[in-house]
């Protein structure tokens, strides 16, 4: 199973339908209406079910393909204090037996078509996903109808897929130096929000979850009112709607508890944290608390978090950005550097630049030049080739993000499951025309200073001197 941030069961199937009747399912399709409420965005057609079950359906019928998704509204960031990781212990269990269906049958029944199916964990959302041939998509909607209501967990199977996740999270994260030290990092940089925790717990929290306890997430989170359908592909809805009735329509809500709003307060004062790890090379990771498009306590986030995208990209949009023109080639003190800043989330999040200074180089000097460049930007004149090209970069990278079925999928999935409107990447473009210069030198100047930033230098073990705690 995949871990996310932001984007895949032959012969006689147990207790599903068996194969062979769902091979020509379409020429029994029903056109009947169904009583909900549904709304057209463009060539987006959308639908909630009675149950609270939220749809989506576009169709692109480039290649004889569907891809079904399903969006669960839960994530890492809603677990209790010594739970972390049952979000994504449950995805790996949903895998597992089901009413009528066992674990095996999952990957036979896809395979038997050519499909794919997955699942990943964020801290915002968890999601499934099958691509199977668009003849072949009520396979996915049984699937995922049947396991939303009628998994079966037992303390075998739980003991069993625990040693899995347990060498999951040494293969991913406790054997890898630089991801352990962006953990420990997060941890600094978000203390007072669930985002700062790991997506898939420590190894403690994860030793400790039973089958009791990931019984109570599946009954308090997986229902189809805390849930988005999404079909995208060469699906028309009027075929579709029948059938998405058919299996999810007749699922009960639950009584979803109330969430408390994420926030992180920003501008804290600098913090810097050394972590040592087995690395022979030093390298900083620098993260500033920013709002993002779901930053709702905020006044005027939407703005700017356009103009915080536009703003990475002028300053490492390439070879003509900034940090690779200044901090790379021209003053020779860093060997490499990226920022990431993702404005789809729920909340605020982080300006996060990594960065690995040239040999004989200090942390400190690099972070300071860093720094230095960022307070150019938003203090200096920005041209209008940067803001063009980094207009231009971000449109291309909303080209790229819809070339595929399952790219445009995952977009209206994560988008509904962050409380985003669906049309918020197709307005984009107009949204960072309206940005202007100024905005994007105003945000820098708010969000991007040192009584904002967190800072970790990841450093090899033997630097470490004895009375350090890290």
């Amino acid at each position: 199973m995949k871990l996310m941030p932001l984007a895949f069961v032959i012969g006689a199937a147990v207790g599903l339908s068996a194969c062979q009747s769902l091979d020509h399912t379409q020429n029994a399709i029903s056109t009947t209406k169904t009583p909900s409420t549904q709304a057209e965005h463009h060539d987006i057609y959308t639908q909630t079910l009675k149950n609270g079950l939220k749809v989506i359906i576009k169709q692109d019928s480039r290649a004889p393909i569907v891809m079904t998704q399903v969006w669960y509204d839960v994530g890492s960031s809603d677990e209790p204090i010594g739970k972390g990781g049952i979000s994504h212990f449950l995805e790996h269990m949903m895998f597992k037996d089901a009413k009528g269906v066992s674990h095996d049958d999952y990957q036979r029944l896809i395979s038997h078509f050519g499909g794919e199916l997955n699942a990943f964990t964020s801290d915002e959302f968890t999601a499934y996903y099958e691509s199977l041939p668009a003849n072949q998509f009520p396979l996915a909607l049984q699937i995922e109808a049947n396991r939303m209501n009628n998994l079966i967990l037992t303390a075998e199977e739980v003991a069993t897929e625990k040693q899995v996740i347990k060498e999951e999270r040494r293969l991913t994260t406790d054997d890898k130096p630089t991801a352990k030290a962006h953990e420990e990092f997060l941890a600094i940089a978000l203390p007072n929000s669930p985002k700062g925790l790991p997506i898939i717990g420590s190894m403690p929290e994860i030793e400790a979850i039973t089958v009791t306890d990931l019984q109570n997430w599946y009954d308090q989170w997986y229902a189809p009112n805390n849930a988005t359908l999404v079909l995208v592909g060469d699906i028309d809805p009027k075929t579709a709607l029948p059938w998405i009735e058919k299996y999810f329509g007749t699922l009960k809500p639950s009584s979803l508890p109330k969430r408390t709003p994420l926030s992180q307060p920003s501008h804290r004062g600098y913090t810097q944290a050394n972590s040592y790890q087995n690395v022979k090379v030093p390298s900083l990771i620098m993260g500033f608390n920013v709002p993002t498009l779901g930053s709702r306590t905020i006044k005027n986030h939407t703005k700017e978090a356009h103009a915080l995208s536009l703003l990475s990209d002028i300053a490492d949009g390439g070879l003509s950005a900034r940090f690779e023109r200044h901090l790379i080639r021209k003053l020779q003190i860093l060997n490499s550097v990226s920022i990431r800043y993702n404005m789809l989330s729920k909340s605020d999040d982080l300006f996060t630049i990594i960065a690995t200074p040239r040999e004989g180089v200090s942390l400190a000097d690099a972070e300071a030049a860093i720094l230095a460049e960022l307070n150019a930007i938003t203090n200096d004149q920005i041209t209008d080739d940067e803001l063009a090209r980094s207009r231009a970069g971000l449109l291309s990278s909303l080209v790229f993000a819809n070339d595929s079925i399952a790219k445009q999928a995952s977009n209206l999935g994560a988008l509904s499951a962050l409380g985003l409107p669906l049309d918020t990447l197709d307005t984009l473009p107009k949204a960072l025309d309206k940005v202007s210069k100024s905005d994007i030198q105003a945000v820098g100047k708010k969000y991007l200073t040192k009584d904002n930033l967190t800072t970790v230098y990841v450093l090899p073990k033997n630097t470490q001197s004895p009375s350090d705690t890290h």
